[in-house]
C-alpha cells in the first residue's frame, strides 16, 4: 500500500514511530504485546498504519544488526506490505528543519514528526517522549493506540 492508496473499510488511521515496529517484530519487551497488536491490526485491516520512509530504513538497520540479512529483508517487506509509507520529500524536509529549529526534537525523530504533520496527522504512536515536545503533534502510548 502506498501513501496514495485508500482502504475504504478501515476506520482508523494511525501514524507510528519506528520503535513500535521494532518492538512488534523484535524480542521480549514489556511493550511487545501492545506493539504487536498494532501491527496485527494493520495486517487484519482493522487499522491503517502510516509511517515515514525513514522508519523502514531504521527498521532495516535495526534488524540487520540483530539477525540475518534474509530475515531483515523479510521483516521489512512484511511491514511494508501492511503500512502506508510516506515519502521523504521537500515538504517533509522543510518541516523537519522547522521542527528542529523550534523544538528540542532531533534528526530522525524530526523526520517522523514532519512526515506525520505533512500527512495531516495530529497524533503519533510512540514510546519516545521526545515527540511530546513537537508542536501540533500528540504522542500516544502503544497500549492506547
Amino acid at each position: 500500500m502506498s501513501a496514495g492508496d485508500s482502504a475504504s473499510n478501515v476506520s482508523r488511521k494511525v501514524f507510528v514511530d519506528t520503535v513500535i515496529l521494532a518492538l512488534a517484530v523484535g524480542g521480549e519487551s514489556p511493550h511487545r504485546a501492545a506493539c504487536r497488536r498494532i501491527l496485527d491490526g494493520a495486517a487484519n485491516g482493522e487499522m491503517e498504519l502510516h509511517l515515514s520512509a525513514e522508519a523502514l530504513q531504521e527498521l532495516l538497520f535495526h534488524r540487520l544488526r540483530r539477525g540475518s540479512r534474509a530475515d531483515a529483508v523479510a521483516v521489512v517487506r512484511e511491514v511494508r506490505a501492511a503500512c502506508v509509507v510516506h515519502a521523504f520529500d521537500e515538504a517533509v524536509t522543510d518541516q523537519m528543519v522547522d521542527l528542529v529549529e523550534r523544538s528540542p526534537i532531533g534528526g530522525r525523530d524530526a523526520v517522523h514528526a514532519a512526515t506525520a504533520l505533512e500527512a495531516g496527522f495530529t497524533e503519533i504512536v510512540s514510546l519516545d517522549r521526545d515527540f511530546d515536545q513537537v508542536p501540533g503533534l500528540t504522542r500516544r502510548e502503544p497500549a492506547y493506540a
